[in-house]
């Protein structure tokens, strides 16, 4: 197997995730090839659109959403994502396994004890109708039927074992830590069409595989387990061991095996890299197992310091340099080491690009030295 180097496997995940030159299509179409966007604050994805394509106006995501062809829910890793309605429909049944894992672990079942998880979400289905409640009233009403249990948790638990779907109110443009408001919907009457289902084990390994087309398109060449840490799912192995004959097969930096769609293209290892602004949890950085790729170990630590936090982030020649904020106003960048002259002019460039989108009025660069975290 020919061996990649560190470099060409980053030079191929920025030119996948339209990293290493913005791109001319819709943002149906970035998000379809992205699989896609982590979206626990929703103004983040929409950051992640502008970074990625040229010309991108908020607009052009927002009728996405008000129009059901994009929607919000619990999707990859158990956490809240944008997709694609017609992803959604086909993978959140796919991925209904790792949910339901989250929903098994302690933080849920103390609260639910003595509660039968099928019924609970009956129940919690049978409260909405067919129709839609804000989280708070799900909660509520499921508190005042389960008194001594939380409700918030209870409300959580539906969440997690049956696809519902946030309203677009919430899912757009400036409902920045609104979570108090989200809706709820089941996703059927949302979409208005049924899920997708896999009605035999061989239809679900068919679905597995595409998955892991749609990875490697986005986030290749990687290893299993890369594929595994994204998605949530196990076992991953059985199922590239069938599609081998179809892969491209790599070795890493490290010796391990990486596979690859046999048709998918390197870029030169030694393309020059752009500036980029990353937002917070951009699936770029939490795609990989082995995230060497982009961020080192030691800056690793400081943009993913724990409790489920990964904070908006700067490229420098396709890696990590350093962290950004948005504060009242001012676009603050936070490098982690000092910058040559031509990429901090390049870097304050394109955070003076982003401020007219994110409403903001000025950059402020901070001494690297001085603001390193420890």
């Amino acid at each position: 197997m020919t061996a990649l180097t560190l470099r060409a496997l980053n030079r191929a995940l920025l030119d996948r995730q339209f990293l290493l030159e913005r791109t001319d299509r819709t943002p149906l179409e970035v998000i379809g090839r992205l699989v896609a966007l982590q979206a626990q604050e929703p103004n983040w994805a929409y950051i992640g659109l502008w970074t990625r394509i040229r010309g991108f106006a908020a607009s052009g995501l927002t009728t996405l959403i008000e129009a059901r062809r994009v929607v919000r829910s619990g999707l990859l890793r158990s956490t809240q994502h944008l997709a694609a309605a017609d992803d959604f429909r086909r993978l959140r049944p796919l991925l209904q396994p790792v949910l339901d894992r989250t929903a098994g672990s302690p933080y849920f079942t103390r609260n639910s004890a003595g509660l039968d998880a099928a019924a609970l979400v009956a129940e919690g289905l049978d409260l909405l109708a067919g129709g839609t409640l804000s989280r708070k009233e799900l909660t509520r009403r499921l508190a005042e039927r389960h008194p001594g249990h939380d409700g918030r948790i209870l409300a959580g638990l539906v969440e997690l074992r049956t696809p519902l779907v946030h309203g677009a109110a919430t899912g757009t443009w400036g409902s920045w830590g609104n979570r108090s408001a989200i809706s709820v919907t089941p996703a059927e009457v949302w979409l208005g069409r049924p899920m997708a289902t896999a009605a035999t084990p061989t239809a679900a390994k068919d679905a597995a595989k595409e998955l892991i087309r749609r990875y490697l398109a986005g986030f290749g060449p990687a290893g299993v387990k890369d594929v595994q840490v994204w998605s949530g799912l196990t076992r991953l192995g059985e199922v590239v061991a069938e599609m081998r004959a179809e892969l491209r097969h790599w070795s890493g930096p490290d010796g391990r095996e990486l596979i690859d769609l046999a048709d998918a293209e390197l870029p030169d290892p030694e393309t020059p890299a752009p500036v980029r602004l990353l937002p917070a949890f951009d699936n770029a950085l939490l795609g990989h197992a082995d995230r060497s790729r982009i961020i080192g170990d030691e800056d690793r630590k400081v943009v993913m310091p724990g409790q489920a936090r990964v904070r908006p982030t700067f490229l420098v020649d396709g890696r990590v340099h350093g962290t950004w904020s948005l504060d009242a106003g001012t676009l603050r960048l936070t490098p982690f080491r000092p910058l040559h002259g031509t990429d901090r002019a390049a870097l304050e460039q394109e955070a003076a690009r982003l401020l007219p989108f994110v409403a903001g009025r000025s950059v402020s660069y901070d001494d690297p030295v001085a603001s390193r975290p420890t």
